[in-house]
């Protein structure tokens, strides 16, 4: 796999992605604000595994209001994924991009826990689909070149990470028992989340 420096992955600098980012750290704390970071910077240095182009800026967008719906920025009545993926929508249309754009931020955010699906969409929902997937439960990691997985980390630390988003997703199973997640939890996720313990010993 490529190795890709940190210059690949700084925010871009479009008024979008600087209020995207904003946003997410005014309603996140700061280990799922990282989270969001990491998920961007291991989508793109997992590139190689699509072997396509992205729209930089809604892969950042998208990227980083991923777990939006984790947070009180949305109503916190239905399934996460679905109203952080209408309120990412509804932002990226509030900052002029496109309603094609905004349509595939909302895709990017609604499926990137969608196992089976959202690696054969879209360039950018599969790269967020595997830069997620990579940061919470170790997902993929033998396809991020080990110095970018290093640097990424340095970059971005993920000090308190596992245990936030243990006690986000519970809380998100107590509230909606009927939504993907609970499913997910059945399946075993959370114990895969717990016994990922790569930022410590990322080789």
């Amino acid at each position: 796999m490529p190795y890709v420096s940190p210059a690949h992955y700084t925010v871009p600098d479009s008024q979008a992605c600087q209020q995207a980012l904003a946003l997410v750290k005014q309603f996140s704390p700061e280990f799922l604000v990282n989270h969001s970071l990491r998920s961007y910077a291991f989508g793109l240095a997992m590139n190689h595994k699509i072997k396509q182009g992205v729209d930089k800026e809604v892969f950042f967008v998208g990227a980083i209001l991923h777990d939006i719906g984790l947070t009180d920025y949305v109503a916190q009545q239905d399934t996460f994924e679905v109203e952080g993926a209408i309120a990412a929508q509804a932002f990226a249309l509030e900052q002029g991009l496109s309603a094609e754009q905004a349509d595939l931020i909302h895709e990017m955010v609604a499926l990137h826990n969608s196992v089976g699906v959202a690696h054969q969409c879209d360039p950018e929902i599969a790269l967020l689909h595997f830069g997620a997937g990579a940061d919470v439960a170790g997902l993929w990691i033998e396809d991020i070149h080990k110095k970018t997985l290093h640097e990424v980390l340095e970059t971005y630390h993920d000090q308190g990470c596992q245990a936030g988003m243990i006690q986000l997703i519970q809380d998100q199973v107590t509230r909606k028992p009927h939504s993907y997640m609970s499913t997910m939890v059945d399946l075993g996720f959370l114990k895969k989340v717990a016994k990922h313990q790569f930022a410590h010993n990322p080789t």
